[in-house]
């Protein structure tokens, strides 16, 4: 330990944190969306409004779950780990949103043709095309899952004794989480020149001495979020579909990672990106180009907006992954040994799914610290 022993009760609660209240009060008002989208879709059921009427109330829904917290977070200063909790929350919500509207568009144009008999209802479940509910709602927003649907696979009882050990090792890698931050993160950032204005060498200098660290920090966010937390919450609600991820880390090229790394926004962008750009007539890449852009939009909301810096970094950096994509395709194709296909293919997701994060966290944390006056 370089700088001795550099951790405080502070990093995760301190007396600035009792200003944040504003962030508080906005994230226990989201609740107020996903009530007007459910009443949206009633007065949809019932043909009190027409359907134009409806995708128009949803977007305006949507988009207003979006701005709210991005609204608060810039006229307050909170926190940033505050405010990326208030809009990693606000995104989640919108994704829950988009796809609860989506869905029940779909379910209603079944319906309807039922009803004229241009499709037969007997090879159809009625438990699949029933009209949202109170508590269909409730338990989608607590769901780890982003794509709604009338029902889920339910397991029969939930293990409590599990529950407790998982919720453990949740405090426990949690707290290893912010203690390498704390020790060894923050002191490589402070003490480091701005990677855009300093020299070039001793940038990447920092970036090599960032390396190992931000590793450790992404495995533990990873394992705590993915494989502890949403397993706990699936168990409390008896959510039967637990894939939340797939072995990533054998993932061969860039495209693989990003399919198997993140399972549930993988199945939302799937479901309500992908295929409705493929039906309408788009082609493969460009599906792909749109959810990257989709994608690349969020990071750089829930990095910016918290951190009050808006310079695109994030969003470049997610949008450079499709070259990474591309690279990776025509190298499969011109090295049909498969022993140069796997050392190509080793270097290349790491390289550019963890290189672009340590060089944003370098310069925004520099750049946030000189505007706020730390330094």
């Amino acid at each position: 330990m370089k700088y001795g022993l550099l951790i405080r009760a502070g990093f995760w609660f301190s007396a600035r944190s009792l200003g944040d209240w504003p962030l508080l009060m906005c994230c226990l008002t989201l609740p107020i969306f996903p009530l007007a989208a459910l009443m949206t879709e009633k007065w949809a059921q019932r043909k009190l409004i027409r359907d134009h009427v409806s995708i128009l109330l949803h977007i305006i829904i949507t988009t207003t779950v979006l701005i709210y917290p991005v609204v608060v977070i810039l006229k307050c200063e909170s926190a940033v780990l505050s405010g990326f909790v208030l809009m990693f929350i606000a995104s989640i919500t919108w994704l829950k949103l988009v796809s609860f509207a989506h869905t029940n568009y779909d379910i209603r144009v079944l319906s309807q043709s039922i009803e004229k008999g241009a499709t037969h209802g007997s090879s159809i479940d009625e438990e699949n095309i029933k009209g949202p509910t109170i508590n269909s709602v409730v338990y989608f927003m607590l769901a780890p899952t982003l794509c709604y649907q009338p029902s889920y696979p339910r397991t029969a009882f939930i293990r409590k004794g599990w529950v407790t050990r998982q919720l453990l090792k949740c405090v426990v890698f949690t707290g290893l989480m912010g203690f390498i931050i704390e020790q060894y993160i923050n002191p490589i950032v402070q003490n480091s020149k701005h990677p855009l204005k300093g020299n070039f060498l001793d940038a990447i200098e920092r970036v090599l001495k960032l390396s190992v660290p931000t590793l450790y920090v992404w495995l533990c966010m990873f394992y705590s979020f993915f494989h502890l937390w949403l397993n706990i919450l699936a168990e409390l609600l008896r959510f039967g579909d637990r894939e939340f991820y797939k072995d990533w880390w054998n993932a061969k090229t860039v495209e693989e990672y990003w399919r198997m790394w993140n399972m549930p926004v993988h199945k939302w962008i799937v479901r309500h990106i992908y295929f409705p750009c493929i039906r309408n007539g788009l082609s493969k890449g460009c599906a792909i180009l749109i959810a990257f852009l989709v994608s690349a939009v969020f990071h750089e909301l829930c990095i910016a907006v918290p951190c009050h810096i808006f310079k695109l970094w994030a969003f470049s950096g997610i949008m450079l992954q499709i070259s990474s994509v591309y690279a990776n395709s025509i190298t499969k194709i011109v090295y049909e040994a498969e022993s140069a296909h796997c050392a190509l293919s080793l270097w290349r997701p790491r390289i550019t799914c963890f290189l672009p994060v340590r060089l944003r966290a370098l310069s925004g944390t520099r750049l946030g610290s000189v505007q706020k006056g730390l330094r």
